[in-house]
């Protein structure tokens, strides 16, 4: 079991992102490996291959999501979190990643897409009273992660996709 605080990784950017994909901190085999979305039952990345054809090994895939405008991040930059259960997070413990200093170089980002529930949550406890982020679209979309196992992979694919391929 997980002891330390978990950190999380840069952004996967492009300076003319229109979309921010946004989860809520690294579970600890996205950590181990230093990849977003890492464990092979998060279905993240099989989303974005079936929506926008995206493949291959890990640094091209976030070559090809950040090519469709797409940025990936997280909320938080660092939080202890024993295990990868969103529900462990130690709010008193999480700090945000620094969204004011992102949304000022990426001002073309029209939609911020949350990946799950608690992403949003910490982005409505953390980000949303510095007011950084008024203007922009927000919506909510089923989360990827395994653990979020009561809906099926269509209807996770669906909501994404309606969510995101005609932006």
């Amino acid at each position: 079991m997980q002891t330390t605080i978990s950190t999380g990784f840069p952004p996967v950017e492009r300076a003319d992102a229109s979309v921010l994909i946004l989860g809520s901190l690294p579970g600890q085999r996205s950590i181990d490996e230093q990849q977003y979305y890492a464990h092979p039952q998060n279905a993240f990345w099989r989303i974005m291959r079936e929506i926008f054809g995206i493949e291959g090994d890990y640094a091209s895939r976030c070559q090809q999501l950040a090519d469709k405008r797409i940025a990936l991040w997280d909320v938080l930059m660092s939080s202890y979190r024993p295990g990868s259960m969103d529900a462990n997070i130690s709010i008193s413990e999480a700090t945000p990643n620094d969204f004011a200093s992102f949304l000022e170089h990426h001002q073309t980002i029209r939609l911020i897409a949350f990946n799950g529930r608690k992403a949003e949550q910490l982005f409505g406890r953390f980000v949303e009273p510095l007011g950084v982020a008024d203007d922009i679209g927000r919506i909510c979309l089923p989360s990827t992660s395994p653990a979020h196992a009561s809906l099926s992979f269509p209807r996770k694919l669906a909501a994404w996709r309606e969510a995101l391929h005609g932006r």
